[in-house]
């Protein structure tokens, strides 16, 4: 191990990761460019818009702000996590019912959001739904449809 370095080790989507990481490298950084996962989306790296959010253990975060080196025997779960046995998860099903999904920028740090949101109040109000996204931006402007999108989900799970 160089020194510059700082093993971690960590599960991503129920991967276990052993990895060899700069110090200053973002969790953002890491789920990019050393396990080669994109749908985490880079955009403003200063956690205002919400677009690389990710579940670590269950919660919420902006992966731009957190540095990889505290994901020590952590559980990240990325949009890519999401799926399973290549079939969506009913989340996401709902965005492309509602068609929710413009140009699908902002869409999985929405869904990660969502799917927090969700996993703490299981039958949200719509006016819960907007606080529980705030922190995530749509520059296409499809606040209606995804709000739609969040209590159809809701909704399929009564």
């Amino acid at each position: 191990m160089s020194a510059s370095k700082v093993p971690v080790r960590m599960q991503v989507n129920g991967r276990p990761f052993d990895l060899e990481l700069p110090p200053h490298h973002t969790l953002l950084d890491v789920l990019r460019d050393v396990v080669r996962l994109t749908g985490t989306k880079e955009c403003c790296s200063e956690g205002e818009c919400g677009a690389c959010t990710v579940l670590v253990n269950d919660q919420a975060v902006c992966s731009c702000l957190v540095l990889a080196v505290e994901m020590e025997g952590q559980h990240v779960t990325t949009i890519e996590g999401v799926s399973s046995d290549g079939q969506l998860d009913p989340l996401q099903e709902a965005f492309v019912a509602t068609g929710a999904v413009q140009c699908g920028f902002c869409i999985p740090g929405i869904i990660m959001a969502a799917r927090q949101l969700l996993a703490s109040k299981p039958h949200p109000t719509r006016a819960e739904v907007q606080e529980g996204l705030a922190g995530n931006l749509c520059r296409c402007g499809g606040y209606s449809r995804i709000l739609d999108a969040v209590l159809l989900a809701a909704d399929s799970r009564r």
